[in-house]
């Protein structure tokens, strides 16, 4: 009894000298003059955490309306502070590195990429390797592309009946697959290891989920999946890459011009680097094919479509000085050192003071005299982000929805049998939910 006494009284002597110090603590410390965003209500010590994870898109829609284009998150011992809408977030895509930087906030990706590329070496080099990417992809590189990946959709559509019924959403994830295995991955992956590396790749993708972003290494089957799966690619792609060089041959792919790259300092790439930028260059380049509403197969349709199913959630930085923001209400709001800061394009893709009934497919939203993806500014529509940090890998999806597609529409009539289908926003990547079926007839355009 005496002993369950002291105990009550030295938790109670605890408490109370919590509470005194902050007492003292408000009095003595001085007041922030700064005028800090309005933060979400959370529980104590995981702030947003549960709902974070449940969903950002789901808690936008929710605190947006709220508190505005401007807030922050607390998730545990961090803070994210979402800037939406073009009024807020040009800073976000123009500052410069040293002010708002992608390495801390996307080291999770490291397990998947692996060690020594992007997001796991400093600014300079990731520059320099971010010029092994866009020189994969010149438009002479692009050009050489076009015939592989038409070559695919020819042989995966041949093997359709003349009529019937299919989940599209698997048939374009699986050819969005090959051609990107075709042209990124070589060809040596494509006839003859296909299957297993696509498996690999589809356990590297899985491995990537909303609380990967803040615990990448916690151990959970996605991520014991992950990394046997990298392990694995990587001994696939040592392989490949050997084999090349003892035999001197050139192909045209991705993996050849990361083979053939050379740093500034003349310095060839490693083998571990050559593995490492074609995980990160085919994940990127294997993203689900958007669908357009059926019958419509130009660039235009495409770019209406992704306003509203862009390729990502979230764009995350690290802020490394404090900025300042002002709304469209005028209200300003100061942005400290050491916030993780984000936007959304899913979100900010629909916002309604920019675009009419946002959630409608429309496709002449952005014609001459309408503009809407203009309405507010450079940064009214971000599928792909922009500023200094725009997807090296647009071009290369444009042209894979375009082969794709417009093989599709020229020979076959499409009618979707299955509802309309709903969006999956707990992925990393936006997907929609279950099957996509299709009623097929071949031969209406050819």
């Amino acid at each position: 009894m005496d002993l369950d006494n002291k105990l009550l009284n030295m938790g109670l002597l605890i408490m109370a000298t919590l509470v005194v110090a902050k007492v003292i603590s408000a009095f003595i410390m001085p007041k922030s003059r700064k005028r800090l965003p309005p933060v979400m209500s959370g529980w104590p010590v995981v702030g947003g955490l549960f709902r974070f994870l449940k969903g950002p898109i789901i808690m936008l829609r929710d605190e947006y309306p709220k508190l505005g284009s401007v807030f922050t998150v607390n998730l545990a011992h961090w803070k994210i502070t979402f800037l939406i809408g073009p009024e807020v977030s040009a800073h976000f895509f123009k500052a410069p590195e040293a002010d708002l930087s992608q390495q801390e906030v996307y080291q999770f990706n490291v397990p998947t990429f692996g060690p020594g590329v992007v997001f796991d070496v400093d600014y300079t080099v990731r520059q320099e390797q971010f010029r092994f990417f866009t020189e994969s992809l010149r438009v002479n590189k692009l050009k050489g592309y076009v015939d592989q990946m038409v070559m695919e959709a020819e042989d995966y559509f041949s093997k359709w009946g003349d009529s019937g019924e299919v989940d599209i959403k698997y048939e374009l994830e699986h050819l969005i697959i090959l051609t990107a295995s075709r042209c990124l991955l070589g060809r040596e992956v494509r006839d003859k290891l296909f299957d297993d590396v696509s498996a690999l790749f589809h356990d590297l993708d899985n491995g990537m989920l909303p609380i990967s972003v803040l615990f990448p290494y916690l151990p959970i089957p996605a991520h014991h999946r992950r990394d046997r799966a990298r392990k694995r690619l990587a001994e696939i792609f040592a392989n490949i890459i050997a084999s090349r060089k003892l035999a001197g041959k050139s192909e045209n792919d991705m993996l050849q011009c990361f083979i053939d790259s050379k740093y500034k300092d003349g310095r060839p790439t490693s083998q571990s680097e050559i593995t490492g930028l074609l995980i990160a260059a085919f994940l990127l380049g294997s993203t689900p094919v958007p669908l357009p509403p059926l019958g419509l197969g130009h660039t235009s349709s495409v770019t209406r479509t992704l306003r509203l199913h862009p390729p990502l959630i979230m764009l995350l930085r690290s802020s490394h000085s404090d900025f300042s923001v002002t709304t469209r209400e005028g209200k300003e709001y100061d942005i400290p050192k050491g916030h993780i800061v984000a936007t959304s394009p899913a979100f900010a893709n629909r916002l309604s003071h920019i675009y009419k009934d946002p959630d409608r497919y429309d496709p002449d939203r952005f014609a001459v005299g309408r503009e809407e993806d203009k309405a507010a500014g450079a940064f009214s529509y971000i599928s792909f982000g922009g500023g200094r940090h725009g997807c090296l890998g647009e071009p290369f999806a444009y042209l894979q929805i375009k082969a794709i597609w417009s093989h599709l529409l020229r020979n076959f009539e499409l009618e979707l049998v299955s509802p309309f289908p709903e969006i999956d926003w707990n992925a990393m990547v936006v997907g929609v939910k279950g099957k996509v079926m299709v009623r097929y007839k071949r031969g209406a355009f050819s």
